[in-house]
């Protein structure tokens, strides 16, 4: 369907997010001696091994326990370190909560909590690795940011700015091949949305893998006579709450998209912004209160409602509403 599509944004590439987190990783290595490495045993599937080889002194292999690397990153920061910690997303949260609460967030440690194979896309590794929950979880941490980058590009950008980003970090990538549809050279700014396409029937807000399914929706929607506008929310705290606001004073309504439970994530920011603010019609598109399961990516966001077609959907059914 993509290609005859009339589409704002085209790849030429599929690269997944989690390398953009290795090469940007790199980087902020090479720009500053005081960025280290921590992994859980998962240097591979985390792209750490590039740093590990250039920088063997200040990369640290933990094994299987997360809990303490925690730690060890937050006891890091008091000597000036800037400590990256590496392992899946479901292990980066709901495994290391409290360390992360007590030790991390509670005194603004400079931690970067990186965290690969969040969200259904991870594919077939199934449900107890599928963590839905983690933004959430994230986001209600006081001193915590949250960023939930689109493509390859956008988290290399993502993880050269948090090195240079004073407070705790939590940075969500993926495992999946992903279509590269930003800048390379691109300047990732913290807090700040971006209105990717221009519209005035509906606002799209995007976040992650899902901020391409919205690019694919907005040229479905225009092809039917529907003007979207999409914005990459791509830090979804601290929230972008005048580009959202601004938005929706225009086009009335919104859809939010995410790889995440409808509770706590992307849409849930969103709704208490209108709803303080500016109260408009609102459709979620997101996971509806379930665990995931095995399978491809693909057959996994059509199972569970996390495509263009569904944002499509999502968008005329909040126009009716209007």
């Amino acid at each position: 369907m993509e290609k005859t599509l009339d589409l704002k944004f085209n790849y030429t590439e599929k690269k997944d997010t989690r390398s953009g987190f290795g090469d940007g990783f790199l980087e902020a290595g090479r720009r500053n001696p005081n960025v280290v490495g921590l992994c859980a045993d998962l240097i591979g599937s985390l792209k750490m091994g590039a740093f590990q080889k250039e920088f063997p002194e200040r990369f640290f292999q933990t094994g299987i326990a997360e809990a303490n690397m925690m730690g060890i990153a937050a006891g890091m920061t008091i000597n000036g370190k800037i400590p990256f910690t590496g392992t899946f997303a479901n292990f980066s949260t709901g495994r290391v909560y409290d360390q992360i609460r007590q030790s991390i967030a509670y005194s603004g440690k400079n931690v970067k909590i990186c965290a690969s194979h969040a969200g259904l896309t991870l594919g077939e590794d199934g449900a107890t690795h599928q963590i839905l929950e983690d933004v959430g979880m994230m986001k209600m941490l006081p001193h915590m940011t949250v960023i939930n980058p689109c493509d390859y590009n956008q988290t290399k950008a993502a993880t050269i700015a948090i090195a240079e980003y004073d407070g705790p970090v939590y940075l969500r990538f993926g495992r999946p091949s992903w279509p590269i549809f930003t800048d390379p050279a691109q300047k990732f700014e913290i807090g700040k949305a971006w209105k990717m396409i221009e519209g005035t029937d509906v606002t799209i807000f995007a976040t992650g893998h899902l901020v391409w399914e919205a690019v694919v929706a907005e040229a479905i929607l225009r092809s039917e006579g529907i003007s979207a506008e999409v914005i990459n929310i791509h830090t979804i705290k601290p929230l972008d709450e005048e580009a959202i606001l601004d938005s929706v004073a225009k086009t009335g309504c919104a859809v939010s998209a995410e790889e995440h439970q409808y509770n706590g994530g992307l849409g849930d920011s969103v709704a208490q912004t209108l709803a303080r603010n500016n109260p408009a019609p609102m459709e979620y598109v997101g996971v509806n209160d379930s665990f995931g399961e095995s399978g491809t990516p693909t057959q996994l966001l059509d199972k569970y409602g996390l495509d263009a077609a569904n944002i499509v959907a999502a968008a005329k059914k909040v126009l009716a509403r209007k």
